[in-house]
């Protein structure tokens, strides 16, 4: 973990400023500290204003840009590859990894332009790595950038990377209790995704419990159902961005 993101703090909205998203830090005694909140302050506050120039930085080439987050393993670099296969847009995606660039290599080989980053110690993107990356993928000729987010149900919440949306994906496989015991990264999520829904004859899950707590914590939020092996669901995810973009 990192010592300076969202494992040492809380926050009720990730687009809230200031002293907002520290109003609930942990017991550690560390972080009491004046000096540190003071830090971990000015540490959001400079992200904040990156995060800004980058939707900027999208607005300008017209890219509506999404930022993917979940646990590790619940499908999120499965379901790009799937989207390359249907959906009409043209996309990139920054990816994040603490090591290894083999999700890049992944999307790299459906055709998909990926850049990596491996943030080493870091649990998270932030908007000065996104930044950077934006010098690597050029905007021109796509519609939709995606950042895939490093596989952390707490820290990404916390930063705002510069995109216009967040997708959370939460798998079947994870049991039914994450989106209860995560509410800072779900209260963040425009669209909830319940993926691997193939495996639920083989797990004791109550997906509309988990809807039910999703809404608990934003009422207004969407939620979709998807199994990367059947396109129908896929196609609803497409819909869905597709909406997104004419809106804006």
């Amino acid at each position: 973990m990192c010592k300076d993101c969202g494992c040492s703090i809380t926050e009720h909205d990730h687009h809230h400023h200031g002293d907002e998203r520290l109003d609930n830090i942990h017991s550690n005694p560390q972080l009491n500290d004046k000096k540190t909140v003071e830090v971990i302050k000015k540490i959001l506050d400079k992200n904040d204003t990156e995060a800004i120039h980058n939707r900027a930085h999208f607005d300008e080439h017209q890219v509506l840009a999404i930022n993917l987050m979940s646990s590790p393993g619940s499908g999120k670099t499965t379901l790009l590859e799937k989207l390359a296969e249907l959906t009409p847009f043209k996309f990139s995606v920054i990816e994040g990894d603490l090591e290894t660039s083999r999700d890049a290599d992944r999307l790299k080989a459906k055709g998909i332009n990926a850049y990596q980053i491996q943030t080493g110690s870091a649990c998270h993107l932030d908007a000065f790595m996104v930044h950077k990356a934006l010098h690597h993928v050029p905007l021109e000729p796509i519609d939709v950038c995606f950042v895939e987010n490093v596989g952390n149900l707490v820290c990404p919440a916390s930063y705002d990377v510069g995109t216009h949306l967040n997708i959370v994906l939460v798998s079947v496989p994870e049991g039914n209790d994450k989106i209860a015991k995560y509410p800072v990264m779900f209260r963040s999520a425009d669209l909830i995704l319940i993926t691997k829904t193939d495996l639920l004859p083989h797990f004791e899950y109550d997906i509309e419990a988990e809807k039910k707590d999703a809404r608990k914590i934003k009422p207004n939020v969407d939620i979709l159902e998807i199994n990367t092996k059947d396109e129908t669901t896929i196609q609803k995810v497409i819909d869905w961005i597709e909406f997104k973009r004419k809106m804006r």
